[in-house]
């Protein structure tokens, strides 16, 4: 047979903890990765439109979604490439009357997608911290830059929900600057934040201080992606889930030693030894967990919420996510 390996290609972030797999100081046993280096919204709309890649980043809500119906392409391991603390992600227009999260009740706030993971994550937050319910406020979706953006994902929202697609041409951003919309709701900045529109800004004053908090309370650190294999490949080679958990875990442990080495520091950011140190503190020495058992109760919680928002059409365990050789990880 000779040294045959397995030719895979991988779409994922450029992240620091992708960087020892991509540069291959970490080796995946028995493959011969294909890395494309990739946007999140062209990862997850080439993988639930087409199927593209054989491993891939999915959105832990559309995949949630797909798993639900019995249709997604993909199984997932516990692998969560995208983590992130999502009070940054609400901005408000200086002029509608909101000072305190309780005063978006009755508001008009922009979307880019409905189902998109941050937002779910957010509208939990709302509703369980400040009693702001999802049929509170009006969404309106539409592209943040692109007026033509569709919902990746087919919804079948509670009666009670009110959501209303932006008018023809408008963009969640320009809408936002103009006060067409009192809020905006997503994972990325709007343009017009970025610009220092003198008239939009976050919701909390200090977003870092809330999240902490909310963290030091919940024990919630919001997972935002995870990692999906084809099924057919995974089927086709049962040795393959466990293998990509221990080298996805390696790479990511190897990009904190490196964040954390202090001789000279590997981001183009001051302060990032004190940062890692902050997070440590808040957080214990393994901030940024992979693998089941450790994010068991963060996942579980989400399914919750996605299911009571009617996006997943059942309640999901968050073991069913997961392929079953990939649930117990041996410790080295």
């Amino acid at each position: 047979m000779g040294n045959h390996k397995l030719r895979l290609s991988i779409a994922v972030g450029n992240y620091d903890r992708m960087r020892p797999l991509i540069d291959g100081d970490v080796q995946i046993d028995g493959v011969e990765p294909v890395f494309l280096l990739q946007d999140p919204e062209e990862i997850f709309f080439r993988a639930f439109r087409h199927a593209d890649f054989d491993v891939c980043e999915l959105s832990l809500s559309s995949y949630s979604v797909k798993t639900a119906a019995g249709t997604s392409p993909y199984i997932a391991v516990p692998v969560f490439p995208s983590r992130a603390f999502r009070h940054t992600a609400i901005y408000v227009h200086a002029d509608s009357g909101i000072s305190k999260p309780e005063d978006l009740k009755g508001k008009r706030i922009g979307v880019p997608e409905y189902q998109l993971t941050a937002n779910v994550w957010v509208r939990l937050f709302l509703e369980e911290e400040y009693g702001v319910k999802a049929s509170d406020v009006t969404w309106v979706r539409g592209g943040y830059e692109d007026p033509t953006r569709v919902e990746k994902i087919s919804l079948n929202l509670p009666a009670d929900i009110k959501l209303e697609n932006a008018p023809e041409g408008k963009t969640i951003s320009s809408m936002l600057a103009s006060g067409e919309v009192d809020a905006v709701i997503g994972p990325r900045a709007p343009s017009c934040f970025d610009q220092g529109h003198p008239k939009v800004r976050y919701l909390f004053d200090d977003p870092q201080k809330t999240a902490t908090d909310w963290y030091a309370r919940t024990k919630l650190f919001p997972i935002m992606h995870t990692l999906g294999i084809k099924k057919s490949v995974a089927e086709a080679h049962p040795w393959l889930p466990g293998t990509l958990v221990k080298a996805f875990e390696k790479s990511k442990a190897l990009a904190i030693t490196r964040l954390a080495d202090t001789a000279a520091t590997k981001v183009t950011l001051p302060f990032v030894e004190e940062q890692v140190q902050a997070a440590r503190k808040l957080m214990g020495n393994d901030f940024w967990p992979y693998g089941f058992a450790e994010n068991e109760q963060t996942i579980d919680r989400f399914l919750a919420r996605h299911h009571a928002e009617g996006l997943s059409s059942r309640r999901l365990e968050a073991r069913e996510l997961f392929h079953p050789a990939s649930l117990e990880s041996f410790k080295i």
